[in-house]
């Protein structure tokens, strides 16, 4: 655990604070170190740092004149959305301030015709849902957090979520993005239209981290909300024939509005907290969902049951109902929270690995983990390889959470080696930049540095983070050595 450190010099600090008095009320600066705590870090909660100051704009003229005071002093900045960040990202920097951005939470226009909302970053994902509900739309990226997570976060992390398999992650989502500079100096990244003249921007600035900019107005596809939607649950008595089944209907060219898979251990810590009628009995869980029109929908149901039986499924269930659709996928979205019940910390791992090597890949983590001696419960997007592994350990056990860090980085080297990579939607963070060289090489590495000093030429933007530039950061200031652990969130 990080001991809070504000080396900076107090008389940079002591001008920060004057300068960003002149332009902030009082109730939006926190420089009171117990006022500060609940943004010493995000979701990972023993990843813990102090910064200089938090601040938490309210206009977007308010985080431009923030972002010019911090340019003049060169103090670092750390945008912050919802903290439900799960690699360390929004961990403040000890002589930087923590840039809040929830209080930038207007919905600012939903457009039926064009089908798109434009909102600020602090805006929740679930909210822009229940907004554009009367309209008959909704916004498809959801991660399990979404009643929580803000949409600028999700920027950040390229998020995605239980639909993401048919309809996307946030980088398919997104029309256009209005953004500050390091210098505070707006742009305009893509647009309404299909396609613009230049380079596209866009997508280099989601997934990012907060490296490169800062969000203040995010415009966001909306979808028609489907005719009919229903969810076919199936157990398995084994991980291999639940993860043959997911290539299989893949293969069948069915593509579900969502596919995923439970474990033994995630599938009663999940029917234990919200009695959704899971088998207990089962090894895996597979959830379907498919969606459109009532014709389609019961076909694929139709032909999803034959592949299941096929797989060797022994229960399948299929919901008759939007009450019951939903209770289904309520233990799937809240098997998170349900497995914290079981063990006093859990690391929640990030990899991403092609559908064809699930069963593999589960079995080696089964292996992994009888080798350490540390449970694990399974619980992710199986459409789309994006693995969520558990791992149950004791924070206050040293031992402990040494082989809880080695274990996981094997499964993100695991991931790697059969052909993946190391995050599907947490991020890099601080948490994964021992294995960016597992993934990318060296001059792999310069090319994102490259890119980072083309926004950043300073490393002011959430330095020490995403990208392990380590001659820059040496440049830069030297940086404080960053070790910690993990806890869980919710994906």
């Amino acid at each position: 655990m990080h001991t809070p450190s504000n080396s900076a010099p107090a008389q940079v600090r002591a001008q920060l604070l004057q300068k960003l008095s002149e332009v902030l009320p009082a109730d939006a600066i926190i420089d009171e170190t117990e006022a500060q705590r609940p943004f010493e870090c995000d979701a990972l909660t023993l990843y813990r740092e102090l910064p200089l100051l938090v601040v938490l704009p309210s206009s977007v003229e308010q985080v431009q004149q923030i972002l010019q005071i911090c340019q003049a002093l060169s103090v670092p900045v750390v945008p912050r959305g919802s903290g439900t960040g799960l690699c360390a990202g929004s961990m403040p920097h000890p002589e930087g301030i923590v840039l809040g951005l929830s209080k930038l939470n207007r919905i600012i226009e939903i457009d039926a015709l064009a089908c798109t909302a434009r909102v600020q970053p602090g805006v929740s994902n679930l909210s822009i849902s229940q907004a554009a509900k009367a309209f008959g739309l909704y916004y498809a990226p959801d991660p399990s957090s979404q009643i929580a997570c803000s949409i600028g976060g999700n920027i950040a992390e390229n998020s995605g979520g239980v639909h993401c398999l048919k309809y996307g992650l946030t980088v398919h989502n997104v029309l256009s993005l209005e953004v500050l500079s390091v210098t505070g100096e707006p742009m305009t990244l893509g647009g309404q239209g299909l396609d613009s003249p230049g380079f596209d921007l866009l997508a280099p600035l989601i997934g990012s981290e907060g490296l490169l900019a800062v969000v203040t107005e995010i415009t966001v596809k909306l979808l028609p909300i489907p005719e009919l939607a229903r969810v076919i649950m199936a157990g398995f008595d084994s991980v291999d024939n639940a993860g043959n089944a997911v290539s299989d209907i893949i293969g069948a060219g069915i593509i579900p509005a969502g596919l995923e898979l439970m474990d033994a251990l995630a599938i009663q810590a999940a029917e234990d907290f919200v009695h959704a009628g899971y088998p207990r009995d089962a090894a895996a869980l597979l959830l379907c969902e498919v969606d459109g029109t009532v014709e389609e929908v019961e076909t694929h149901i139709a032909r999803v049951n034959q592949l299941f039986e096929a797989a060797g499924a022994t229960t399948i269930r299929v919901s008759q109902s939007e009450t019951e659709r939903e209770l289904l996928w309520r233990g799937r979205k809240s098997a998170f929270p349900a497995v914290g019940r079981l063990a006093p910390d859990y690391y929640c791992m990030d990899g991403t690995i092609p559908r064809g090597q699930v069963a593999y890949v589960l079995g080696e983590i089964a292996r992994l983990g009888a080798e350490y001696g540390l449970r694990v419960a399974n619980v992710f997007h199986a459409g789309d390889g994006n693995l969520h592994p558990l791992i149950l350990f004791d924070a206050g056990d040293p031992n402990d959470i040494r082989k809880a860090e080695e274990f996981g980085a094997k499964i993100l080297e695991l991931s790697v080696a059969v052909g993946g990579c190391i995050t599907g939607e947490h991020g890099v963070g601080l948490e994964k930049l021992g294995q960016m060289p597992s993934q990318f090489s060296e001059q792999e590495l310069l090319q994102f540095e490259e890119i980072k000093a083309a926004f950043d030429p300073q490393l002011m933007l959430n330095p020490g983070k995403g990208i392990p530039i380590l001659k820059r950061c040496q440049e830069y200031r030297a940086l404080p050595a960053r070790h910690g652990h993990m806890h869980g969130g919710e994906s």
